[in-house]
């Protein structure tokens, strides 16, 4: 990794995680594979912040820690790339078992469970549903009917800026946030 950590991709250890790495490895890589509009690709860490901010939403008061799993929810993307669902299942759940191994290392390096409770684990699911669907409409040409088709509806729920950021801005907001979050988590004021 950047930071100088070597992480084992077949059994990560969660002290070889660092945010930086992950920040600047998902602000470099490109949501929809790059076929989005913009002189800038839409990233992984710009999506993360708005799954955040959509989890938010849904639940009112969600706990900070369920925050920054939200905020989370793709960071094995930093090194495995961002692919798209249909390569992914694919790929056999061999894959998914591999990416799973490291979003439970990452969890556990940031004081989160490796496995979310079910009613967390679907808020973050309809908080990347509802980004899905605005990525599509607004970023890859996706009409709303064939965006509801793939990522159903999104009820009242507006439109995010979707505004492609260079990576350096991209990443800077999202340790922006991990920060902020885990200040918080930190004083316990969670």
């Amino acid at each position: 990794m950047l930071s100088g950590r070597r992480l084992d991709l077949l059994n990560p250890a969660p002290l070889d995680i660092e945010i930086s790495d992950i920040a600047h490895g998902l602000a470099r890589v490109a949501r929809w594979n790059g076929q989005t509009a913009g002189d800038n690709a839409f990233s992984v860490a710009q999506h993360s912040l708005v799954v955040e901010d959509y989890a938010l939403r849904l639940k009112p008061g969600l706990a900070v820690r369920w925050r920054l799993a939200a905020l989370l929810h793709d960071a094995p993307e930093y090194v495995i790339g961002d692919l798209i669902s249909p390569f992914k299942a694919a790929l056999s759940l061999d894959y998914k078992a591999f990416e799973h191994r490291l979003l439970d290392a990452i969890h556990i390096r940031f004081g989160i469970p490796a496995r979310l409770p079910a009613n967390i684990s679907a808020i973050i699911k309809k908080a990347d549903r509802i980004s899905a669907y605005w990525e599509a409409r607004l970023l890859a040409g996706f009409d709303a009917d064939e965006a509801q088709r793939y990522f159903g509806p999104v009820g009242e729920h507006a439109p995010p800026d979707l505004t492609p950021l260079p990576p350096t801005q991209a990443g800077a907001r999202f340790l922006d946030r991990f920060d902020m979050l885990s200040t918080i988590l930190l004083r316990g004021d969670a």
